[in-house]
């Protein structure tokens, strides 16, 4: 099993398209097309293999297209147990161009109480040899707000610890369920804490009971709040080619920072993350890094 578990709950196959430009209305001649498992929780185990980590990818997954995203991470060479379900797991399609992503993201199956509790005893059964687990994206229909925080309650009990990447209701109450790393992007953290300075609404999810904030803000960098203080770091410089997964290749640092005993050196790990995802930027899909960039980004950052 692996030291760190990554959850997808709504896991999809990834179509993503190469074009010139993107122009509304009008017919495109695709460069490029590339097909693989996705989803937040995929991309960040596959960037964790990459890293060479111990990882195992869980989450839920059916149909055809279901055994499309468990054959590719299996040919990927990432360890992956997902609890099964009677319905397609869902599509999702990238067009890249100009150096920027259009995104369209499929809703995904329904999920039926019985499955989900098949995968809460999954869960509970890779938590028992994980030191640290990754709960990220979004919940298919039929999987309850409060899965998240039912997830951190479980695998804190167990004393793993957890990151939380979520949106909306579901970062919400995973947020009370007190996980060690909240990391939302700028949106996701005024939806989840209201309007206001990035540092002030971080503080407030740490007073509804997370451990620590980062904020994903783009170009920017990142944005790390702590009871013990706040840290910040940015790229050394502007990589454009393909951003959708450079959230989730900073997700695997910290995942990989959770990884060590102690009080976390914030400069350092923050360094390390915007380094991981700017060089993820340089792949052309999701879930990629470019590590000789990582390691020629991280002497620069």
């Amino acid at each position: 099993m692996g030291e760190i578990v990554t959850v997808t709950l709504n896991a999809a196959l990834d179509v993503t398209y190469e074009v010139e430009a993107l122009v509304p209305n009008a017919t495109h001649r695709v460069a490029a097309v590339h097909r693989r498992a996705g989803g937040k929780g995929v991309n960040v185990a596959r960037v964790l293999a990459t890293l060479g980590a111990e990882v195992v990818a869980t989450g839920l997954a059916g149909g055809s297209t279901g055994a499309e995203i468990t054959t590719d991470l299996a040919t990927a060479g990432v360890p992956a147990r997902f609890a099964p379900v009677a319905g397609d797991s869902r599509r999702t399609v990238t067009v890249v161009a100009d150096g920027d992503a259009t995104i369209f993201n499929e809703p995904g199956p329904a999920v039926a109480p019985g499955e989900w509790h098949e995968f809460r005893a999954l869960f509970l059964e890779l938590c028992r040899d994980a030191r640290v687990v990754v709960l990220s994206g979004s919940l298919p229909p039929g999987v309850a707000p409060g899965a998240y925080a039912e997830l951190v309650a479980d695998a804190r009990a167990l004393g793993v610890r957890v990151l939380l990447d979520a949106d909306g209701e579901a970062l919400g109450l995973g947020v009370a369920a007190g996980p060690d790393i909240v990391k939302p992007n700028a949106a996701e953290l005024e939806r989840a804490a209201g309007p206001g300075p990035a540092e002030e609404a971080a503080s407030r999810l740490l007073g509804a009971g997370a451990a620590a904030v980062v904020v994903s803000r783009g170009a920017d960098g990142l944005l790390a709040v702590t009871p013990g203080g706040s840290w910040s770091a940015r790229p050394s410089r502007r990589l454009p080619r393909n951003p959708t997964g450079s959230r989730d290749a900073a997700a695997a640092a910290l995942a990989r920072a959770l990884l060590r005993p102690g009080p976390a050196d914030w400069p350092a790990v923050l360094a390390d993350a915007v380094a991981l995802s700017a060089a993820a930027v340089l792949s052309p899909v999701a879930g990629t890094v470019d590590l000789a960039a990582y390691h020629a980004l991280s002497q620069e950052t």
